[in-house]
């Protein structure tokens, strides 16, 4: 099982398996539940979004928000 991530705003979070590479806040990461991620989450460095599919997120398979759904007020007529 895994969790989709980001960090916090201005935070890098170094990656449990690459030391040298990190977690920032510009796009979400799957990491699996460790000690490390669960202590990172509970300090507020990295902030939670909920629970992967089989797919690990990656920044090319993120969808993003599209004129048409980006600003939906809620207005139904």
């Amino acid at each position: 099982m895994y969790y989709n991530v980001k960090a916090a705003p201005g935070i890098k979070v170094p990656r449990e398996d690459k030391p040298t590479t990190y977690i920032d806040d510009t796009a979400p990461v799957s990491i699996a539940p460790s000690t490390y991620y669960r202590r990172r989450i509970a300090d507020g460095d990295l902030i939670l979004l909920g629970r992967a599919d089989t797919t690990p997120v990656t920044a090319a398979n993120v969808e993003q928000p599209t004129p048409a759904n980006a600003e939906d007020d809620g207005d139904k007529e």
